[in-house]
């Protein structure tokens, strides 16, 4: 039963909140409402809820500006739900700390699998369980954080440090959409070349390295323009 779990929709659009609602109920979330930006930082505050499913096209504010002020007091999972679907607005949603980006419309099949994976990866990262911390298993991909040691269907791959750099943090955000740009600054520094030509010749890399057909990867998927997503961590 998922009635512990409870989420906080900030939408102020009656019809998506009332499809919304009856697709979380149906699965035993407990749902609470804002219509508006202000409501939804004072609820979020006061209630500290699992998870925010949040529109950006709010009635007072930018859900830009929401997420930013969220993310000074709380890593509180953030979901984005938009009708904005230009890749540059993704990004700065991402960029600001949002965890996921769903373009409106959406199935409800799709929005549960995106809660469940928030979920799941939220619970993973404030767990005391030192296997959940130490190391990443997905399919046949196992990474072992403590000795270093990447294997794959048991076998040991050897990856540069650069690329051993970009595949841990994508392990480490598994689930979640990672931009390039964060990407780029976790490992090459804040003031690395935004250009991501060099971080697309490591991906490559990687995957030939990592997958058994690189034009059809199992673990690393490309969001086109936007960035990288890595498959969730099954190590729960």
């Amino acid at each position: 039963m998922n009635l512990r779990h409870e989420i906080l929709l900030i939408e102020d659009e009656k019809n998506i909140c009332n499809f919304i609602a009856t697709a979380l109920r149906t699965q035993d979330y407990k749902v609470n409402f804002a219509g508006n930006g202000a409501n939804g930082l004072a609820m979020a505050a006061s209630g500290c809820p699992d998870l925010i499913l949040l529109d950006l096209g709010l009635p007072d504010m930018d859900g830009i500006d929401v997420i930013h002020s969220i993310r000074k007091w709380s890593n509180i999972p953030i979901l984005v739900i938009s009708a904005r679907t230009q890749e540059k607005e993704k990004v700065d949603a991402l960029d600001a700390g949002a965890d996921d980006y769903i373009t409106k419309p959406f199935g409800t099949s799709e929005l549960l699998a995106r809660i469940r994976t928030a979920l799941r990866r939220s619970s993973i990262n404030g767990s005391t369980s030192v296997s959940a911390r130490n190391r990443y298993m997905a399919k046949e991909l196992v990474i072992d954080y403590e000795k270093h040691i990447i294997t794959v269907d048991g076998e040991i791959v050897h990856f540069t440090q650069i690329e051993y750099k970009i595949l841990t943090f994508l392990a480490r955000n598994a689930g979640k959409v990672i931009t390039y740009d964060t990407l780029i600054t976790h490992v090459w520094g804040p003031y690395a070349d935004s250009n991501n030509r060099i971080l697309r010749v490591n991906m490559a890399n990687i995957r030939r390295k990592l997958e058994q057909n690189p034009a059809d990867p199992q673990y690393i998927f490309t969001e086109i323009g936007i960035g990288y997503r890595m498959i969730d961590n099954e190590n729960l």
